[in-house]
């Protein structure tokens, strides 16, 4: 068994494929792929090219509305917000400008400008991203960061609902997809950071740095 790479406790097995075998920590309920079946940096970034992120594709902001439009209730226009895992065609970035929002990109392989991580924000989104965190413990800690009192982070990624479902789930079959959610994963992380959690949409929620916005 594994060490869990988001807080360091025990493992046990969960499940297996024809391609990877799984894991599931004991304490904190994330469920993870075994770190030897993990793509490396160029089979990773060669699958993310495939995919069809147009900004101007109506079904795929319709897809991501569904993370912005909640968050855009809660934010004044002119806040300052961070794209976390943008990719190459952040869309969602481009909502939330044409909403009046100042937006900064990040992604380790399309937009790898460091210094955005070095700053705070009002907001950070992180749309199908978590999922393929080699080092979740470092990313978390980081996404905690970047938030100011008051500060929101959106986050969708689909969610383990149970290991039946999970043997048939063909989100699990993305070989980046290495770390895999529930809500029960999402209440510790609020716990961990101390943040207020909302579940918006089925694989939408929000999270709130507790004290007034700057």
């Amino acid at each position: 068994m594994h060490i869990c790479p988001l807080c360091a406790h025990a493992s046990r097995f969960y499940a297996e494929d024809f391609q990877r075998a799984f894991s599931q920590c004991s304490e904190c309920g994330l469920v993870f792929a075994d770190p030897s079946s993990h793509p490396d940096a160029a089979a990773e970034k060669a699958v993310y090219d495939l995919h069809q992120n147009d900004p101007g594709d109506d079904r795929y902001r319709a897809f991501l509305a569904r993370l912005a439009k909640p968050l855009i209730k809660r934010l004044q226009p002119g806040m300052e917000g961070l794209d976390y895992g943008c990719g190459p065609g952040p869309a969602l970035a481009q909502m939330l400008s044409d909403a009046g929002m100042r937006m900064a990109l990040y992604d380790p392989f399309y937009a790898p400008e460091t210094a955005v991580l070095a700053r705070t924000y009002d907001f950070v989104t992180c749309t199908e991203t978590v999922e393929h965190f080699r080092r979740p413990a470092e990313n978390w800690d980081r996404l905690a960061a970047l938030l100011r009192p008051g500060a929101w982070l959106g986050v969708m990624t689909q969610l383990v609902i149970s290991r039946e479902r999970f043997c048939g789930w063909q989100y699990k079959n993305d070989q980046t997809h290495l770390c895999f959610y529930s809500l029960t994963v999402f209440q510790w992380l609020a716990d961990r950071y101390c943040l207020e959690l909302q579940q918006v949409d089925r694989d939408v929620l929000l999270l709130r740095k507790p004290g007034r916005p700057i």
